[in-house]
């Protein structure tokens, strides 16, 4: 886990959405630690005391609901990591990204403004377009985010949100990630000693370890003088994806090849390297795990699951 001062958090009471999710799971167990009051909202936990009296069961689509947990929680600081982080380009997925991304946000926003809160740490996402070089949403969940941020940008000009919009790059690392993510589908594919099933991989992608991604959040809810700022969370470095399959081939040694190729191409996808000199400017945060390091933990991390299982 990160390492980082806990004064700052000690005694806040911070609610963490989207609790079961990658990120957002690795956060709330860092902020446990840290002496805060923390409380966690995911659609998905069993019931509402499964780890305890802070966590609670509903769906932030609802406004009621949201309205609700702010009025009984009063949070001072929130970090909304809730949504569905889907890239497809699938029809079906217009309606469900607006309801998990953009929906959920304006009920946040809607529900912290009224209530009042020090800092809402708001991520963005890497697929969201360029205004300046490329207009369009490479996909709904591109598009869904991008409105996202145009609210959380809206709140803070009209009504003082203490808004920080944070853009994560392409997160990676030990835990339960979804197998539709290229890591995670790679490793698990080369130690079940099957050929994962890849497109060409010569997308470049700035990688990002998620205790490094997790320390940028805790630093942007903690900065001062940066609500209504954009700031990049990410290596500064570009990988290609089969740069980074290849470096997991040989940490795995599975003596399994990928398939390059055997995918076609995704459309529109978005190549941006962070800007790490801004964010160390801003957040005094820098990311210290390199892609190596990074993915050799992560490859012990799933060698150590199929041990236990």
């Amino acid at each position: 886990m990160p390492h980082l001062p806990h004064s700052g958090l000690s005694g806040l009471k911070i609610l963490v959405t989207g609790a079961r999710g990658f990120i957002g799971s690795r956060l709330y167990q860092y902020l446990c630690e840290t002496g805060a009051d923390v409380y966690a909202v995911s659609r998905s936990f069993r019931s509402p005391h499964e780890d305890g009296a802070h966590v609670w069961q509903g769906d932030l689509a609802d406004s009621a609901a949201v309205q609700n947990l702010f009025r009984v929680v009063k949070p001072d600081i929130i970090f909304h990591m809730a949504g569905l982080a889907v890239g497809a380009r699938d029809l079906s997925l217009v309606l469900p990204t607006l309801l998990s991304n953009l929906v959920t946000t304006a009920n946040v926003l809607t529900a912290a403004t009224e209530i009042g809160c020090q800092r809402i740490v708001f991520p963005a996402s890497l697929e969201e377009p360029d205004s300046e070089v490329n207009p369009i949403p490479s996909s709904p969940y591109a598009a869904a985010k991008w409105a996202s941020r145009a609210y959380a940008r809206m709140f803070y000009q009209l009504y003082q949100t203490p808004v920080v919009i944070v853009r994560v790059f392409l997160t990676y690392g030990p835990g339960p990630e979804k197998q539709n993510k290229v890591i995670p589908y790679v490793i698990h594919s080369l130690l079940q000693g099957e050929p994962p099933k890849l497109t060409s991989g010569q997308r470049l992608v700035d990688w990002i370890y998620i205790d490094d991604v997790v320390s940028g959040l805790i630093a942007a809810a903690q900065a001062p003088g940066i609500e209504g700022d954009t700031i990049d969370l990410g290596s500064g470095i570009l990988v290609s994806i089969q740069s980074a399959v290849q470096q997991i081939v040989r940490l795995v040694g599975a003596g399994v090849e990928p398939l390059f190729g055997a995918l076609p191409d995704r459309a529109f996808e978005q190549v941006k390297v962070a800007d790490t000199a801004s964010a160390y400017a801003k957040l005094r945060w820098q990311p210290l795990t390199s892609l190596e390091k990074g993915l050799e933990s992560t490859v012990a991390w799933y060698k150590e699951q199929i041990r236990r299982s």
